[in-house]
């Protein structure tokens, strides 16, 4: 739990609910190992926020919202954007939390018509301080991600102070980690691995982490502990793993 100066976060694509390949439904799964983790607050990307036939075509289908299910009363304030919306239904980033949100916006960072990608900005009222939460997912091909860093940047210069705590965190899909360097020097945010281990996390895919894509940068904050979990019960979930950290307030 929260104190004045603690936060617990985690981060997670879960891969719209399902196990790698599609296969099977792993939801009830992924909320028991989410709840485990006993985060403050969840970052979360790939969230299906409604879809039409997967209840026809599988019996253990919830009937609302992802990140609705997943939250249940163990987090009871929660904030979804919309960022990709098809025939059947839409799905994107889901922030849940412990703690008040005070307001959330969804902005639309989609580089090109071929990727819809969404930044939701929470801010949450944590131990009598606010906090400035950024959901990310970001996109595959290497221009669109240059301009997505570039969206990311502007948005936080005008929409939040720049001594206000802040975390970003989600699936940057950054293969060669070009963007960390960007958001130390124009915002003054560090990855919590970096910080904690001296290196970024290795995240996908899951069953063999060798690829750095999920991400927790911090202003504001010190790193008591940060985990990737995978194997065990996690295994055979998201084709990502889980992150998570445990920060001290400065």
């Amino acid at each position: 739990m929260l104190s004045m100066t603690t936060l617990k976060i985690a981060t997670y694509n879960i891969h719209k609910g399902f196990s790698h390949f599609n296969r099977r439904v792993v939801l009830h799964e992924l909320r028991d190992r989410l709840r485990e983790l006993d985060a403050d607050i969840v970052f979360l990307q790939e969230v299906q926020g409604e879809h039409t036939r997967h209840g026809e075509r599988f019996h253990n289908y919830p009937g609302v919202a992802q990140h609705e299910f997943i939250a249940g009363d163990i987090w009871p304030h929660h904030a979804y954007g919309k960022n990709a919306v098809y025939e059947a239904g839409h799905h994107g980033n889901a922030i849940l939390s412990r703690f008040p949100i005070l307001c959330s916006v969804n902005n639309d960072i989609s580089a090109h018509r071929f990727e819809s990608r969404g930044l939701l900005h929470c801010e949450v009222e944590a131990g009598g301080q606010s906090v400035h939460c950024l959901c990310v997912h970001f996109g595959l091909f290497a221009k669109g991600k240059r301009e997505q860093t570039r969206m990311l940047i502007q948005y936080v210069h005008e929409n939040i102070p720049p001594d206000a705590p802040l975390i970003i965190a989600g699936d940057f899909n950054d293969w060669r980690n070009h963007m960390s360097h960007a958001f130390a020097g124009e915002l003054n945010v560090h990855d919590v691995f970096h910080l904690h281990k001296g290196s970024l996390a290795r995240s996908y895919p899951a069953r063999l982490p060798l690829f750095r894509l999920d991400r927790i940068y911090v202003r504001g904050f010190s790193v008591i502990h940060s985990d990737v979990h995978v194997g065990g019960n996690w295994k055979r979930l998201s084709d990502h793993a889980a992150l998570s950290a445990r920060l001290k307030r400065l």
